[in-house]
């Protein structure tokens, strides 16, 4: 399964870890967005960001 990644608020201000998190996905700038196939570590990813992006479920 696929999956959409978007950044939807900045990184400014949160801990150096989320922002490395943030750069691993792809994701640097508000409303960039990747696609990434959901593995157990794109999971793991997502789930210490969550307050950051927004996912979506591609078909």
């Amino acid at each position: 399964m696929k999956v959409k990644v978007t950044q939807i608020k900045s990184a400014i201000g949160h801990p150096t870890r989320q922002k490395q998190t943030l750069a691993a996905l792809g994701l640097h700038k508000i409303s960039q967005y990747r696609e990434h196939e959901l593995t157990e570590e794109i999971r793991g990813m997502i789930k210490k960001v969550n307050h950051l992006i927004e996912i979506e479920e591609i078909k």
